[in-house]
């Protein structure tokens, strides 16, 4: 039975731990992040780690603006077991593929009788993404999800409430853009390059039309009507003019931009871009900004799809109980606290959804946990990267009008049973 969110948030004080410094000697330590996951956020708290910790120094390395970017640099420097790294960010799809490749250190050594307490303080499907094998491979850095950003003014003006389902996003994106006369304004952004994005573009609809991507027996079965139903949306949203023609070349970062600089009315995003519309000095629409739960589709369910990122030690580090020290603060109640407040990163521990300074700045994390206790995973597999080729690469096929949706599925499943058979 799963947990509760009431139960989640009750036993979230008992289950934290006290961080408590323990490297003596000297220690040079190297982190590796990646652009996008806001190292003018991450540079403060391991500064804050190494004041606690005068024998450590750390040097922040920063590379790569997508997940897919990130991972091709870890992969040259662990593939050739290079000790230059001690500590990286991982995506919530990657620790089994990391395992696998003997690249992330296993944890529970340097826990000790630690071990359980220290994942029982973490929301559950983050703590389990984690484990593979029996072996914790990594600890969660933060969560999160996807959700649906919109301008609060534009809508009210226009007289629509925040959409419950896609039709009623469809309508109103449609009619706003009509009525504004803005050839520059896109009634819906969201990631159409051949991006991770471009999974969960597809994924999320697919879901919420009743498709899953496995069997009871967890052999490949893709859900004709379901992944017809899914492309067709997002087919609609190009034709109908409410995304705009070159979705196909859209990012993540991308999808930021333009909707902080005026030009979109609706917005698929992760967590992070709420402190970005909010803070930057170059944002157009801070204190216009509103956000909730995806739509679904007319009598249907919503589906939503799981992120996140993982803090994981290099197997070739040099100082590696040094490196795991660390990783234990920046996972901790501290490091998720900040990572909240800085840069609306959801937290990995529950209590923090209550927490007053947490939601004095984000407070629409009230609601936030809920979504990301029932968000979906993208397949957990050694072989993700193959996984994740497969799905975005068709659906980029697809949004860029050179692939039509019948084919598409029928390749993505012949390659996903090839890939997960």
């Amino acid at each position: 039975m799963k947990p509760t969110t009431a139960a989640l948030l009750a036993g979230a004080g008992a289950s934290a731990l006290a961080f408590a410094a323990t490297p003596a000697a000297a220690q040079d330590l190297r982190v590796f992040i990646g652009g996008q996951q806001r190292p003018d956020v991450v540079r403060p708290l391991l500064d804050r780690y190494q004041e606690a910790n005068p024998g450590v120094s750390i040097e922040l390395e920063v590379g790569g603006a997508t997940s897919e970017l990130q991972q091709q640099y870890l992969t040259t420097v662990l593939t050739s077991q290079d000790d230059a790294l001690d500590v990286f960010l991982i995506d919530v799809v990657r620790p089994a593929q990391y395992a696998a490749a003997g690249w992330a250190e296993p944890l529970d050594s340097y826990l000790g009788d630690e071990r359980d307490a220290v994942l029982d303080r973490y929301l559950p499907v983050y703590a389990e993404a984690d484990v593979v094998n029996g072996e914790i491979v990594a600890l969660p850095a933060f969560a999160d999800a996807m959700f649906l950003y919109y301008r609060a003014d534009l809508l009210e003006e226009h007289g629509f409430e925040p959409p419950e389902t896609w039709e009623e996003l469809m309508t109103a994106a449609s009619a706003i853009q009509e009525a504004e006369g803005d050839d520059n304004l896109q009634g819906l952004s969201y990631q159409g390059a051949a991006i991770e994005g471009a999974n969960c573009t597809f994924l999320v609809p697919y879901w919420g039309a009743g498709g899953t991507l496995t069997d009871a027996e967890g052999n490949v079965d893709i859900d004709e009507a379901a992944a017809e139903q899914a492309f067709g949306f997002l087919l609609d949203t190009i034709e109908s003019g409410v995304t705009k023609a070159n979705i196909a070349e859209v990012g993540t970062d991308d999808t930021r931009r333009e909707f902080q600089a005026g030009n979109v009315i609706f917005a698929i995003n992760w967590a992070y871009a709420w402190n970005r519309f909010q803070t930057d000095e170059d944002s157009a629409v801070a204190g216009d900004v509103g956000v909730v739960p995806l739509p679904a589709f007319e009598g249907g369910e919503p589906a939503t799809c799981i992120g996140g990122w993982q803090w994981a030690v290099s197997a070739f580090s040099s100082n590696k109980e040094a490196a795991v020290d660390l990783v234990r603060f920046l996972s901790g109640p501290e490091g998720s606290k900040h990572l909240a407040i800085n840069a609306s990163n959801l937290p990995v521990i529950p209590g923090l959804y209550e927490d007053p300074e947490v939601l004095e700045v984000n407070p629409w994390f009230e609601f936030a946990l809920p979504v990301v206790l029932s968000a979906r995973s993208r397949p957990q597999s050694p072989r993700y990267p193959e996984v994740s080729d497969t799905i975005r690469t068709e659906v980029n096929a697809v949004l860029a009008g050179i692939k039509e949706p019948e084919a598409a599925i029928t390749d993505m499943e012949a390659r996903l049973q090839r890939v997960l058979r």
